[in-house]
């Protein structure tokens, strides 16, 4: 039995075969589009566990096809880019990627993420009922529960992607001290921190804080340590 559902999407049919044939030996089940068109139609009556996308396709963008997916689901989502330019990286994250890698590629560090991905993603959405208090922290009506996946602010929902979950959940359980970049970094990708990986976790606080309503000026909730990290009090 195949261990997850992929979606490739990428209209170099060499580059999505190659993906494919990976994740295929990893004993994933793989589907291959090569346009969105074709792949968001999949993804309406089908329900994938993590899709990789390339940011350039023939009808549309990674871009527009990570943004209607994240209007219904929120599986995770590695973007591919052929460009090493900040702003793309910073518009797949912000749309609600998980994680993004440049072309080219080595193709077994692309199967690394997405098992660090789905990884996350089952730990949190089908954990198993425990008898022992679930993992919960309440702050200043903010509520996020480990077990169940879930998090609320003054009592309504917050639609997090696994990543953003993941971030606030490291943030949380350490109420009151800083989080480093290293040390946030490991917490949430399980790799080692390097400075260029900054942006990364930058962009993806500034979604939360938009999520949230918060200010990085006046921030109530996740506090910016220049220099070292972040906190939440």
């Amino acid at each position: 039995m195949a261990e997850a559902k992929i979606i490739v999407v990428d209209d170099e049919k060499e580059i999505a075969d190659l993906i494919a044939l990976y994740l295929t030996n990893e004993d994933y089940e793989v589907h291959t589009f090569y346009n969105g068109t074709d792949a968001l139609r999949y993804i309406e009556t089908e329900s994938p566990d993590l899709a990789v996308l390339d940011v350039m396709l023939p009808d549309m963008s990674g871009f527009s096809i990570c943004q209607k997916i994240r209007e219904t689901q929120n599986f995770p989502i590695i973007m591919l880019t052929a460009k090493d330019e900040e702003i793309d990286k910073i518009t797949g994250l912000t749309l609600g990627a998980d994680d993004y890698m440049t072309k080219p590629f080595r193709p077994l560090e692309l199967i690394a993420r997405v098992k660090a991905q789905l990884r996350r993603f089952t730990k949190y959405n089908n954990s198993p009922v425990q008898e022992k208090d679930p993992d919960s922290v309440t702050i200043s009506g903010l509520t996020i529960n480990k077990r169940d996946h879930t998090c609320t602010l003054n009592e309504q929902p917050l639609a997090l992607t696994p990543t953003e979950f993941s971030i606030l959940w490291s943030l949380c359980k350490n109420r009151g001290q800083v989080v480093s970049s290293d040390r946030l970094f490991y917490d949430v990708w399980g790799e080692k921190y390097y400075s260029s990986n900054n942006n990364t976790i930058m962009v993806h606080i500034r979604h939360l804080r938009e999520k949230m309503n918060d200010s990085s000026e006046k921030p109530k909730y996740i506090k910016t340590v220049w220099g070292v990290g972040y906190k939440i009090e």
